[in-house]
């Protein structure tokens, strides 16, 4: 298959309209999306991906007007978060519209449901007419993709069309919320914090038991990880420098010499960086990668988790 390259997102909203799977940037990471209606097309995300079956998508939308479509409820807590944070980072878990696809949310009652806020993203999926269903534009598994080339590099040849845009701001996936119940429950941080959302709905809390059943991607599998042994350390005694090697953190290794190194300035560059500096560590060769520890509070929640899910340890 050639997979073609554009900047047209109405040619890459013509090919889904076909039923194929079309890569498309997002503010998040890139991702991978199909018709949420049509399990044909749909099936072909996880075809292309290796991704398995009992993973669920989240669907986008260009637009609030469009929500309707993939959901057929939410409670009065859930709209208080969507009018703060959506355009944005925020995936709700609702009572799915019944015309979704069971593919899409591997057999369960409930849905993922966003709007991305990203230029190019609100025109095709306003181009496209219908609810997208889409998972990360990368091999299942491995880091999720922040560029276009990152894109190609796992799913040329697998995908017909991948519409170019910008690097994603953000770096790490949406934060999911589950609303079907009382209150709030983090079921994957993200973009949005537990302090942004407990600042709108003060009962929002994190989920804390596992489950065989996941409602959201990033429940249930290993993610994100490079080719590379990822390490967790706090400190730089922990690290063995060595030209086989690599960091990323806050803090100067003082002079140690590794084979690639990130200093971000904050844990939201970190964030921004963390899949990018994986995937540049992988095309280097190398095959150990130290990343520093942060304080699990603000976006630091979200990075440590996409850093643990990532880690030999």
């Amino acid at each position: 298959m050639r997979t073609l390259i554009t900047s047209s997102y109405r040619t890459a909203a013509e090919l889904l309209g076909k039923n194929h799977p079309v890569a498309f940037p997002t503010e998040t990471v890139y991702g991978l999306g199909a018709n949420a209606f049509e399990s044909d097309a749909v099936k072909k995300i996880f075809t292309a991906k290796g991704r398995p079956s009992d993973n669920p998508l989240i669907v986008h939308v260009g637009s609030r007007e469009d929500v309707p479509s993939v959901i057929s409820s939410m409670p009065v807590y859930a709209e208080r978060l969507f009018d703060a944070f959506s355009p944005g980072p925020l995936t709700l878990v609702l009572p799915k519209n019944k015309r979704i696809s069971p593919l899409v949310t591997a057999g369960l009652k409930t849905v993922g449901v966003r709007i991305p806020d990203h230029r190019v993203a609100q025109k095709f999926l306003k181009a496209c007419g219908v609810p997208v269903a889409a998972p990360s534009a990368n091999l299942s598994g491995s880091p999720s993709p922040t560029t276009w080339q990152a894109v190609r590099q796992d799913l040329n040849g697998r995908i017909p069309c991948i519409l170019k845009g910008d690097p994603s701001r953000v770096g790490l996936e949406s934060t999911v919320v589950d609303c079907t119940g009382a209150s709030p429950v983090i079921l994957r941080a993200g973009g949005i914090t537990l302090e942004e959302l407990r600042g709108i709905v003060p009962s929002t809390r994190l989920h804390k038991q596992q489950t065989n059943v996941p409602k959201s991607p990033g429940m249930k599998y290993r993610h994100y990880s490079p080719l590379a042994y990822v390490f967790i350390v706090s400190s730089m005694e922990e690290t063995v420098p060595m030209k086989s090697a690599a960091y990323i953190g806050l803090h100067t290794t003082r002079g140690a010499s590794f084979g690639a190194k990130r200093i971000c300035r904050n844990e939201k560059e970190y964030a921004r960086a963390l899949f990018r500096f994986f995937r540049e560590c992988d095309a280097q060769g190398i095959q150990t990668i130290y990343c520093e520890q942060v304080s699990e509070s603000g976006i630091g929640l979200a990075l440590m988790d996409r850093i643990r899910k990532a880690a030999w340890q």
